[in-house]
């Protein structure tokens, strides 16, 4: 008899083969090869895993990281964990001590570049601060922002300079903003959530999810704490994020929930314009939310706010309504994200009730993937995330590499 992990070792021999070879960077994108969430810098994750776990060859892994890292690296005021230097400087932190020597030159510059624009990024967003204007998705979140420059330092530095300072930018940004005397949180920016300019939202709106609202400052605020990294009003801070989650969590049959995003008029009325749960996915749902909610509770040693966050994490996961509105196996909206996010919450678990849910919602995820079954090959929207995820449930291990911290779910 198959096991399903057997089924799911089998799925991902062949996105391996899908995946086998990068092809050349658009003549007109020059910079999309080093893009985590898109390129060839998030694909190389894919075969460094395998590489590290199972022992393949070095080789695809190899032309991936080349092809990721050819022609200039960017070290621009616009890159971010998941695009240019921090991207590819993220990559390698992956790669496994056999090969390392391979890559340090690189490694060495690159981080020389990160830590620089680090402290840049933090100048600029203090100086915006200072002016008392609102923030962008750009200047905070996982993807191009702070928190995901954060990430990679946790991960490289965590006693230097650079990181602190982040952390310190963090705790400011917790700290309510009040333009005009309207008392909104220091975390509001300025633009839609699709970073644009709406008439559904006008001045603006505050985002929830782990990708690009304050749910990602919380995940690292609670990782470097788990790690007992922490600055000056760092506790408060997270207790802060912590009792705007409260403020704004929803209560149903399922259990609880949090809108995606609030808008000025959601503000003034107390009450968001979102009337049932959206699909629990890592970057906007329930699970990314839940995730940062336990760690949070872990950080703090409060295990009524851990308690609290693993039971909306079950509950939204067990709740076939919430599931049916899941699409695809990526890992930013779908069964890979979902899967991966559920492993790591499952082994730091106080609640029971989540050990059962990495095998249930990995034969979810084995159930629906197939190479070339998504729009794109990248990391977060495309095949190389769904394979990652596969990789983990293949094994019934966590991953080797640390990949999923580029998610802050590790």
């Amino acid at each position: 008899m198959t096991t399903p992990a057997a089924t799911a070792a089998a799925i991902l021999e062949r996105y391996t083969v899908h995946l086998a070879d990068p092809a050349p960077a658009p003549p007109h994108t020059p910079w999309a090869a080093q893009s985590l969430a898109h390129g060839a810098a998030g694909i190389s994750l894919l075969h460094v895993e395998m590489a590290s776990r199972h022992g393949s060859s070095w080789r695809p892994a190899h032309r991936w990281i080349t092809a990721a890292a050819a022609g200039h690296v960017s070290a621009a005021d616009t890159t971010g964990l998941f695009l240019g230097a921090p991207a590819v400087g993220f990559l390698l932190t992956t790669v496994p001590p056999p090969f390392r020597h391979l890559y340090e030159p690189a490694r060495k510059s690159l981080h020389k570049h990160i830590s620089d624009l680090a402290h840049r990024r933090v100048d600029a967003a203090l100086s915006r601060m200072r002016e008392r204007d609102l923030a962008t998705f750009a200047e905070y979140d996982l993807f191009y922002g702070l928190t995901g420059i954060g990430a990679y330092l946790l991960r490289t530095d965590p006693d230097g300079p650079a990181l602190r300072r982040v952390l310190e930018y963090l705790v400011a940004l917790t700290r309510p903003l009040a333009p005009g005397g309207l008392g909104l949180p220091g975390w509001w920016v300025r633009h839609d959530p699709a970073r644009r300019e709406s008439t559904h939202f006008p001045g603006g709106h505050g985002n929830f999810g782990a990708a690009h609202g304050i749910t990602g400052p919380l995940l690292l605020l609670a990782q470097a704490m788990r790690r007992n990294i922490t600055v000056r009003g760092h506790r408060d801070a997270i207790w802060t994020i912590c009792e705007h989650l409260d403020t704004w969590c929803q209560h149903g049959p399922a259990g609880p929930w949090w809108p995606e995003h609030i808008s000025r008029r959601d503000l003034e009325r107390a009450h968001p314009h979102h009337d049932t749960p959206a699909r629990p996915s890592w970057c906007y749902g329930t699970t990314g939310i839940a995730r940062a909610g336990q760690l949070a509770g872990l950080a703090l040693r409060a295990p009524d706010v851990q308690a609290f966050y693993e039971d909306a994490l079950h509950r939204a996961l067990t709740d076939p309504a919430q599931l049916a509105q899941v699409i695809d196996t990526s890992l930013c909206h779908g069964w890979g994200g979902i899967y991966q996010t559920a492993v790591r919450a499952a082994a730091d678990a106080r609640d029971a009730r989540l050990q059962a849910l990495p095998s249930r919602l990995g034969d979810m995820l084995a159930a629906q993937a197939r190479p070339g079954g998504l729009p794109t090959t990248g990391l977060i929207n495309g095949d190389a995330g769904t394979a990652l995820a596969l990789t983990t449930f293949a094994s019934q291990q966590a991953p080797t590499t640390g990949w999923d911290s580029c998610l802050l779910i590790d």
